[in-house]
């Protein structure tokens, strides 16, 4: 493990592996790198022909909580302080959530050379449920009062879809505890998808800026809407290749997708 100090002052734990162009890994919701063997595998996988940095975002794992209030561009803030690192230039991967800010990151930092996401979770028709208004400052207000674990029940059926039954089950597994531990940071990526969670069109303008490369992925075995989301977002943007990978669902297969950032970066 290495730190790297960003403009706030705030240490931003990674690791990294192999030699080459750098690749930084941008986690969504819940992940940081104690819990998240996947991304670790991504990591090593890629690390033939990359220098590959995967990082706990402020607030989770071994990097620092960060100053308040928290905002959108202190998290771009901790990839620029990744990218100097780096030496300067860097590509980034975002899953899920972190498909917005990698592509945030992009559209207001030069140094970004290409950016791949995977099913970010925007609702942009009527397949599924719209994220409401309110619920980032509902889950700081679990937060606050030390409801740690109503937060993570609110994030998942709401933000992310969950049946509250399936939720109910995830409470009786020894990974509830650590969704607990970085509840504090489920409203940063609510912030995150601030103008893409309504069931209509995506913001022309927010990414107008983003001029490098992008791939956009959804996996085949995926709910319709990550699907329509991912069609949207390719929409957008102005250089974007739309890629969808048979039989993966949210949980993307290392294996599978590492061949597919490795070919296009």
């Amino acid at each position: 493990m290495d730190t790297v100090i960003s403009a706030d002052g705030t240490p931003i734990a990674f690791d990294s592996y192999g030699t080459g162009p750098a690749v930084i890994l941008v986690g969504g919701a819940f992940q940081f790198r104690a819990i998240d063997p996947r991304t670790a595998e991504l990591a090593r996988l890629l690390a033939d022909d990359h220098t590959v940095y995967h990082y706990d975002r402020r607030g989770r794992g071994d990097s620092g909580p960060g100053s308040t209030p928290h905002t959108p561009e202190r998290e771009i803030d901790d990839i620029a302080a990744l990218v100097a690192h780096a030496g300067g230039t860097a590509a980034l991967y975002g899953m899920s959530s972190g498909s917005a800010l990698a592509l945030d990151a992009a559209a207001r930092r030069p140094a970004v050379n290409a950016v791949a996401v995977y099913e970010p979770p925007f609702v942009v028709d009527g397949s599924r449920k719209p994220i409401a208004e309110d619920l980032q400052p509902r889950l700081e207000r679990l937060v606050m009062t030390d409801q740690r674990d109503g937060a993570v029940e609110l994030f998942l059926t709401e933000a992310v879809g969950l049946p509250l039954e399936a939720v109910r089950g995830m409470q009786e597994t020894a990974g509830w505890a650590a969704m607990e531990s970085v509840a504090h940071t489920l409203a940063y990526d609510i912030a995150l998808l601030e103008g893409t969670g309504s069931g209509g069109a995506l913001p022309l303008h927010r990414w107008a800026a983003v001029t490098v490369p992008v791939l956009v992925l959804d996996g085949g075995a995926s709910p319709q809407w990550m699907g329509s989301a991912a069609d949207a977002l390719a929409g957008v943007l102005l250089d974007a290749r739309r890629r969808t990978l048979p039989d993966q669902t949210h949980d993307v297969g290392a294996a599978v997708l590492a061949p597919v950032l490795r070919g296009f970066f």
